[in-house]
């Protein structure tokens, strides 16, 4: 029943979301086909209900929504061009430089914002007039800016890791937040390899003349509000001053307050910041609570365990298996946005890798950066396709770049996905694991 059960699912998800249903009423209408062979009609549409309050009246769920907010005050905040500044101060003198700046205020402005499709837009702008003053390769520019936005999804803090902490059954948020560092560091790292060696060999040089430390004093100063806004709410929640949650509100203030000193947040952009994030948070919220009966329905019918045991009928060897999770995870968010999938495949994957002892943090860190993929590999790839609009090219002039930052950035899967001290290192050496 439960393999029966699974397929009806993925059928009747595949079908809805192809003739355009949203994901949210996807999820909850194939959920409720595959049950309606054990369990009749009002039965299941009642506990189909009850199990979609359920998942939304979650006190650790109010993060999402304020987070969203903070990140959307940040957006419209002034952040951008003050850490384009202080990461072209860094790293202005490597090859590339532009290039690698990019990719360093991705990182950042990604965190910030909690948006990968955000920070290609922003920090793409930002420094796409001086590339082409310079006169690097649009296409180029395009891809490095594509490649490098999500990785500030992985830097906390970040709504991915909170939904995978609720779809995991309340995997520790601290932990999460902590072991999202080296492997949203890893993604930018890998990136500036690529980077830097492409501008090689086409010439990029970087700024010419020393090093200029008082360039760098400056444009700290003018970073360190933006910067605060990490450590203040990172800070607070792994050392345990307040939650999550909580630091999430903490964020809207702090966001709201910086964007009002910079004068780039008026009363009328506000308050279209505040609808914007509404609406955002509800889609989120709500697939959320629909995905509730998904959980149900699976833990109901056992297809995780019988997804369990067919993975290990097939392989006993977590090399292998590890490596098929992360084919089926590529090719899944290749066509899915990263939080309905996170919703899906925690139920069915981490019963797998908890049989083989993986700590429920690794393999968190292992699913959102697989997925996070997903947002710069076409059909999908949002954030791709907006790096490419901002950076004036074309696909077809892109992709052969993003080539080689693919082969990177999955060289930075493998090693998170088989170094288990990349993700739990840093959790481990604070205590919360």
């Amino acid at each position: 029943m439960a393999i029966q059960s699974l397929l009806i699912i993925l059928v009747v998800l595949a079908v809805l979301l192809v003739i355009g249903v949203p994901i949210s009423y996807a999820i909850g209408i194939s959920s409720l086909i595959a049950i309606l062979q054990t369990v009749s009609l009002d039965v299941s549409v009642i506990t189909g209900a009850q199990r979609i309050f359920v998942g939304m009246s979650k006190f650790s769920l109010t993060a999402i929504p304020f987070f969203i907010l903070a990140g959307n005050l940040m957006n419209q905040g002034g952040i951008a061009k003050r850490l384009v500044d202080f990461v072209m101060a860094i790293l202005g003198k490597l090859p590339g430089a532009l290039l690698v700046t990019n990719i360093g205020a991705n990182a950042l402005f990604g965190a910030i914002s909690g948006s990968a499709s955000a920070a290609a837009a922003a920090v793409g702008s930002m420094v796409e007039k001086g590339e082409e003053e310079q006169g690097y390769d649009k296409a180029l520019c395009a891809a490095t800016n594509g490649a490098s936005a999500p990785s500030g999804l992985l830097i906390p803090p970040s709504n991915a890791l909170i939904t995978y902490s609720l779809a995991a059954g309340g995997t520790s948020v601290a932990a999460l937040f902590m072991a999202g560092y080296i492997p949203g560091i890893l993604w930018a790292l890998c990136c500036m390899a690529v980077a830097m060696v492409i501008a090689a060999r086409k010439g990029y040089r970087g700024m010419p003349g020393r090093f200029d430390w008082k360039n760098l004093g400056v444009c700290t100063l003018k970073a360190i509000p933006s910067l605060s806004l990490i450590v203040v709410v990172i800070g607070g929640i792994i050392g345990g001053i307040f939650t999550a949650t909580e630091g999430s509100a903490i964020a809207v203030v702090y966001a709201l307050v910086l964007g009002i000193c910079y004068r780039n947040i008026t009363l009328e952009s506000f308050w279209n910041i505040v609808v914007d994030s509404a609406k955002m948070s509800g889609m989120v919220v709500f697939l959320i609570g629909v995905s509730n009966i998904l959980g149900w329905v699976m833990a109901f019918t056992q297809i995780p365990q019988a997804i369990s045991e067919a993975l290990l009928g097939l392989t006993q060897n977590p090399i292998a298996i590890l490596l098929i999770m992360n084919v089926i995870l590529l090719i899944a968010g290749t066509f899915m946005d990263v939080t309905p999938a996170i919703l899906i495949f925690t139920p069915l994957f981490l019963p797998v890798v908890r049989t083989f002892g993986m700590d429920p943090v690794q393999f968190g860190l292992i699913l959102v950066y697989n997925l996070c993929i997903g947002n710069i590999t076409p059909p999908v790839g949002n954030t791709l396709f907006v790096a490419i609009k901002v950076g004036r090219s074309s696909l077809s002039k892109v992709m052969p770049y993003m080539l080689w930052y693919y082969v990177a950035i999955l060289i930075g899967l493998l090693l998170v996905t088989y170094v288990p001290v990349v993700s739990l290192g840093l959790p481990q050496a604070v205590g919360l694991i």
